[in-house]
């Protein structure tokens, strides 16, 4: 990897830590130490600074422990399943794929287990997530069961032919009906658990979303968002950027008051409303696709779930009142 032009002078240990999320730190410190961090062609010790511009590389002694899939008996919502493909209405709060923190628990590890109960062979540490949605963001995805599948829908994702929307419950009153945000992607250079919007088209990765806005609540709006892209926490930087951070999104700073009036009634109202809705206002609704064998064109809807409807319905009562 690369180090950004703009980063900080960090520890690499610490660098690594937040770069290689699947990673401890004991791990990062035990790796240096075996001389298997090599920075700009030489081994370096755990205390080495990173600057800008230099070229690491990481050989780790073990595989990260998340290739390991334990199939768990956990509720999952399947839409749609044959013998290429699994569509999913994910609940919010399940992590899709096992990661550092999350070994376990996980929509991947449920579908492992659906997969061994149903006699379906699929090996998931080679096959499966074509794409994927956070954590605390609810609705659709698709998995590929095989190999054929994983790299036919792997190209339509690649070449933007899937047809995918959002809903997102945003801060502030947007200016316009309909726009378009444009903004390079990468990661923040101080805060490594956010994304951030670059100017600088020499940082980040080429990143579009479309939006139009379905109400208006005065102090939030709804809107429905399109990607032309697909990168990292697109939606949530992208919005955090133009100054209308998704509602209650906490890693990005909406779980405060953004937009309002400062009065103890809207306070405890807004309050109110975050403990409805515990996490980011953030739907996938919609996924289209062209089924790997079949090329039929496939096309599936996610509902508003509860905590995102009952949300907006207090921000319609209280406008009413």
């Amino acid at each position: 990897m690369t180090v950004d032009k703009g980063q900080e002078s960090i520890r690499i240990d610490k660098f690594l830590v937040n770069f290689r999320q699947n990673s401890s730190r004991n791990k990062i410190s035990q790796t240096c130490r075996a001389g298997n961090v090599v920075v700009n062609g030489s081994p370096v010790k755990q205390n080495y600074r990173v600057k800008p511009g230099d070229e690491i590389s990481v050989l780790l002694t073990k595989p990260p422990r998340e290739n390991i899939i334990i199939p768990q008996d956990i509720p999952i919502n399947i839409v749609y399943e044959d013998e290429d493909v699994v569509v999913l209405d994910k609940e919010a709060g399940m992590v899709v794929h096992p990661g550092h923190g999350n070994y376990d628990g996980t929509l991947i590890n449920a579908l492992a287990f659906h997969f061994e109960k149903n006699g379906v062979k699929s090996d998931l540490d080679r096959v499966g997530l074509v794409h994927r949605i956070d954590k605390d963001t609810s609705g659709l995805l698709v998995v590929a069961k095989n190999e054929y599948a994983l790299s036919f829908l792997a190209k339509q994702f690649f070449d933007r032919q899937t047809k995918r929307l959002y809903w997102a419950f945003v801060w502030g009153n947007m200016e316009d009906e309909a726009g378009t945000i444009r903004g390079n992607i990468g990661r923040h250079l101080k805060n490594r658990m956010q994304m951030a919007v670059f100017e600088d088209e020499s940082f980040g990765k080429h990143a579009v979303t479309h939006y139009k806005v379905l109400e208006r609540f005065r102090y939030i709006t709804w809107v429905e968002c399109k990607l032309e892209t697909g990168r990292t926490h697109q939606i949530r930087a992208h919005f955090k950027h133009i100054g209308h951070t998704l509602f209650n999104d906490e890693r990005y700073e909406g779980n405060q008051i953004l937009k309002g009036i400062n009065m103890p009634k809207y306070k405890q109202f807004v309050k109110n409303v975050f403990e409805i809705l515990p996490r980011h206002a953030l739907h996938a609704h919609t996924l289209g696709f062209v089924h790997p064998t079949t090329k039929e064109e496939m096309y599936f809807e996610s509902p508003m779930p509860n905590d995102m409807d009952e949300a907006l319905n207090k921000w319609r009562k209280y406008l009413e009142s």
